[in-house]
């Protein structure tokens, strides 16, 4: 529910910043200056730190016990955080060089480019207090405790809200762009962050000291544990920094296309982020400590029942998402985001980028799951050579599709591309053993696909009954239609699967 929370404040954020800005070259620069510091983000915090972070973290917490962990944690702070200060520094210093790397199209309009390098200076130091979220929330989700660190991404969101709300009005007033208000709700986030985590983790007594001196700096880095981490980040760094450099790739693809293609873009992958997020995510943060521990444990059966359940919670939740993506773009998008600055045009080109990326929605949440089942037998080298093969397979797919497709090309690739790493993850656990699937597989998946097409029809129908766009007058009404097309979507699917036999409670309930 907490994660829930936060993918709705999200939308929230993204309406009201779409009413606002609308999709401009202004925009495209905040887009691009936002993308850089979670770019670094991805790799200290949720993407190689916490691969590599949380299995041994859980491992020392199941073989050696809370002491010698507290001093893992309080050697990994240190070291994360004097690392941190520097790039930091570096990243400050160099922002003109990380736009023009991310997305030098927009030098055609030199206004566009240095608000870009303004915003990146101001927001860059967010992936300092992000990548010790990280952290936080790695302790907290091995002890079991869940539910702050899926709240705290509520408080970037509800940061950013008043920043748009109240911030940008008062810039304007003072003839000051009003986009750049944006940036101080970013940062204002990622402090609050931090904040709510850190009395939690002295209450359990694993509030780590950060070592201030060189001796205590050279302790921190030869504490084994620490080195463990360090040789499970570099490939983890390098399948991580795959999926950004097709990020980067993608971007600076965008930046020479028409303006607003970044912010198109930008707002069809928030759309994604919500049903990604909701499940992938959310399962892979439950998921894996207790992977790291079964293996720890060298309990096979545990670990491979988990990864079923897992995979299917996804089959289960994400087909219908993928579905209602494909068929039903256009009246979301319309409903959402079509206010104040957005025009119609906007409305069709956001639609069919979500479409794109809708495609790949099933792959898009099975990789959450499937990788982390092999990053708790410590395994990263496997996932990050498949992430290379998928980045190269993933850009010849650009150049085949941007040409025609424009943006939507590279969403639709990025799309077909994370199908693909999908599929090639499964079939390696399978190989090696790890993952045995239980009986019944056939009759579910049928179930899936029966409930799906019933669910495909409703939204077809309700696509081409309403006149979504002309509604704009009428946003409550809009709103109010789309509520109840997609609360009957959802009795009709449930009660498909229901009719058919498949056991939901049971499933769930586990």
């Amino acid at each position: 529910m907490l994660t829930l929370a936060s993918r709705i404040t999200g939308l929230v954020r993204d309406l009201l910043m779409a009413s606002m800005f609308g999709a401009s070259a202004l925009t495209d620069a905040f887009n691009v200056a936002f993308r850089i510091p979670n770019l670094f983000r991805r790799l200290f915090a949720e993407g190689a730190f916490s691969q590599a972070f949380v299995p041994v973290l859980a491992a020392s917490k199941a073989q050696h016990g809370d002491e010698p962990t507290r001093l893992l944690i309080q050697s990994v702070a240190t070291v994360l955080a004097w690392a941190l200060l520097l790039t930091c520094v570096l990243g400050v210093l160099g922002a003109p060089l990380l736009v023009w790397a991310l997305a030098s199209g927009l030098r055609q309009s030199p206004e566009s480019f240095d608000a870009a390098v303004l915003m990146t200076r101001w927001m860059f130091p967010y992936i300092g207090f992000m990548s010790l979220v990280a952290l936080s929330a790695g302790i907290l989700n091995t002890w079991k405790h869940f539910a702050l660190p899926a709240a705290t991404p509520v408080l970037l969101n509800l940061s950013m809200i008043t920043a748009a709300w109240l911030g940008a009005p008062q810039l304007a007033l003072r003839g000051i762009e009003p986009i750049f208000a944006m940036a101080g709700g970013v940062m204002l986030g990622g402090v609050l962050q931090l904040a709510v985590q850190l009395p939690a983790l002295a209450r359990m007594g694993l509030l780590p000291r950060i070592g201030l001196t060189w001796r205590a700096i050279r302790s921190a880095w030869a504490e084994p544990g620490v080195r463990r981490i360090l040789t499970l980040m570099a490939p983890a760094l390098l399948g991580v920094g795959v999926a950004q450099i097709s990020l980067m790739i993608n971007t600076q693809i965008a930046s020479y296309l028409a303006p607003g293609s970044v912010t198109w873009l930008f707002y069809a992958d928030r759309l994604m982020e919500f049903p990604t997020a909701l499940l992938g995510v959310a399962l892979g943060v439950v998921l894996t400590p207790q992977l790291a521990a079964a293996r720890a444990a060298g309990d096979a059966d545990r670990y491979s029942a988990m990864l079923d359940w897992g995979l299917r919670i996804v089959v289960l939740l994400a087909v219908p998402c993928a579905v209602a993506l494909l068929t039903f773009a256009k009246p979301l998008v319309a409903t959402l985001f079509h206010h104040g600055a957005l025009q119609d045009s906007d409305v069709g080109q956001i639609s069919l980028a979500l479409m794109g990326y809708g495609a790949g929605l099933l792959g898009l949440v099975a990789i959450k799951v499937l990788a982390p089942g092999y990053y708790a037998s410590q395994d990263i080298r496997t996932p990050v050579r498949i992430a290379v093969v998928v980045l190269i397979a993933t850009q010849l797919l650009n150049a085949l599709l941007v040409p025609f497709m424009a943006h939507t090309g590279l969403a639709l690739s990025i799309g077909l591309g994370a199908l693909l790493n999908a599929l090639w993850l499964l079939v390696g656990l399978l190989r090696r053993g790890s993952y045995r699937p239980q009986p019944g597989w056939t009759k579910f998946a049928l179930q899936v696909i029966a409930a799906s097409a019933l669910l495909a029809l409703l939204l077809v129908w309700a696509a081409q009954s309403f006149a979504w766009l002309d509604m704009r007058a009428h946003s409550a009404q809009r709103a109010g239609v789309l509520a109840l097309v997609l609360g009957a979507a959802i009795a009709l699917y449930f009660s498909a699967l229901w009719a058919a036999g498949l056991p939901l409670r049971q499933m769930l309930r586990r």
